[in-house]
């Protein structure tokens, strides 16, 4: 059975990969693993050992903290609005382009989106 953690810590992987626009691949080979071994990391099958998971982090250039946050008490919290959203590949790939634009449009392009989120 899956403990939350392992799948939250997991999650996290899988968010920051995207984020920075890495393949499981590409990060297995960093780490020193098959890609396999990254998907079951991702998907919370398998625990993340703490030296492989030191691994992942200085990978991916991250204090090891990160792939705690949002954890209260020992628990995945649920519902996570952003976690949720970065689940979502099309919503990640808005944000990659939206951080593509240059600042003064991007201003210009949020101003816009809340008038319409307003309007709707």
């Amino acid at each position: 059975m899956k403990h939350p953690v392992d799948v939250h810590v997991g999650k996290r992987i899988r968010h920051r990969r995207w984020m920075i626009g890495m393949t499981q691949q590409q990060l297995a080979d960093q780490v020193g693993i098959k890609f396999q071994q990254i998907q079951k990391y991702e998907t919370g099958m398998n625990r993340v050992s703490a030296s492989r998971l030191w691994d992942i982090a200085e990978a991916m250039d991250l204090p090891i903290s990160f792939f705690f946050a949002g954890i209260s008490d020992g628990v995945a919290t649920e519902g996570d609005v952003r976690g949720d959203l970065l689940a979502d590949k099309e919503a990640l790939d808005l944000v990659r382009s939206f951080y593509a634009i240059p600042e003064a449009q991007r201003r210009r392009l949020l101003e816009l989106a809340k008038v319409l989120s307003e309007a709707a």
